[in-house]
């Protein structure tokens, strides 16, 4: 969890930011999110956001300006630069309207084909970092390893050490030129201006230059685990291609350039469920074991495992 002052004076402050000039409102103020690597609070159309401890604010300020420089692609920030309280750096945002995830058959596949392809197809600034796709992978399989031996966790393990090193973050991006998002899924697009406002893209913590097919691995992923139906997958794949997204080629089969992400993407999204898992004491529900019987499928020998071990 944050440290205890922050959440008080990150509330204070997007208060502030929203209504410099009053000194009290009649606007609610919402905890969006507050975990240990961000903690986003809302209050009326601000949002405030602290990134976490360990983030460059060099890199940060680099990721803001790129963002305010694409306003047809990500919701722009109100501010050029982060600013620091409590230790941690403080992005504010407009406020935008989260996609409904109760309702699937809205879900905006089209919307995040177009604009990604139109992120990959901008060129990047010769200063941004690298994108954090495969290292945010890396850290999920390292916090499963220190959870403790669990069966679960070795088919997990045995797929991720297949994955060629640029994929594990021990070796350079395939490509280093092209500008991508990092971790792309449906959480990460907003309408704006409320309530249908055009789509745009949010969380710039992970963009930088770097393989553009991670930025379609999750999904792919999802497709390929039987988690998202080929109809939506689809509906994703054409609007990238018919935008002219570089990162497949424009007909064909894509999976060539997909394979080696959507399997990171695989592993990273079963290494850290089972951690939840461990850390609730419970079992894998149904989609949990589907991503840890994805992984077993992705290695050479079958690997045995209990039927949804519980440890």
């Amino acid at each position: 969890m944050p440290l205890a002052p922050l959440l008080p004076a990150l509330t204070a402050r997007v208060r502030s930011t929203a209504h410099p000039a009053l000194d009290q409102c009649d606007c609610g103020t919402d905890t969006l999110a507050d975990r240990t690597d961000a903690t986003v609070i809302r209050h009326g159309d601000t949002v405030a956001k602290a990134h976490a401890p360990d983030t460059s604010p060099t890199d940060l300020a680099l990721r803001l300006t790129t963002a305010a420089r694409l306003p047809d692609v990500f919701l722009p920030p109100l501010a050029p630069a982060p600013t620091l309280l409590h230790g941690r750096l403080v992005t504010f945002w407009p406020y935008g309207v989260p996609v409904d995830p109760v309702d699937p058959d809205a879900a905006p596949w089209e919307a995040a084909g177009s604009l990604l392809a139109r992120l990959h197809r901008t060129p990047a600034p010769a200063s941004l970092p690298p994108m954090r796709g495969p290292v945010k992978a890396a850290l999920a399989v390292v916090r499963l390893g220190g959870t403790g031996d669990h069966p679960a966790a070795l088919p997990i393990l045995r797929a991720w050490r297949l994955l060629p090193a640029w994929a594990r973050a021990e070796a350079p991006m395939p490509d280093t030129s092209t500008l991508c998002h990092g971790d792309l899924h449906l959480g990460q697009l907003v309408r704006h201006p409320a309530p249908d406002g055009p789509w745009h893209l949010i969380d710039v913590d992970d963009l930088g230059v770097g393989t553009p097919a991670w930025d379609l691995a999750r999904p792919a992923a999802w497709y390929a685990c039987g988690l998202l139906p080929p109809e939506e997958w689809t509906r994703f794949l054409t609007a990238y291609r018919e935008a002219r997204g570089p990162a497949v080629p424009a007909d064909g089969d894509p999976w060539p350039v997909l394979d080696v992400p959507a399997r990171a993407l695989t592993v990273q999204t079963a290494a850290r469920a089972l951690t939840k898992a461990i850390a609730q004491d419970r079992p894998l529900d149904e989609v949990e074991q589907s991503l840890v019987d994805a992984c077993s499928r992705m290695c050479p020998v079958p690997v045995q495992l209990a039927s949804n071990p519980a440890k």
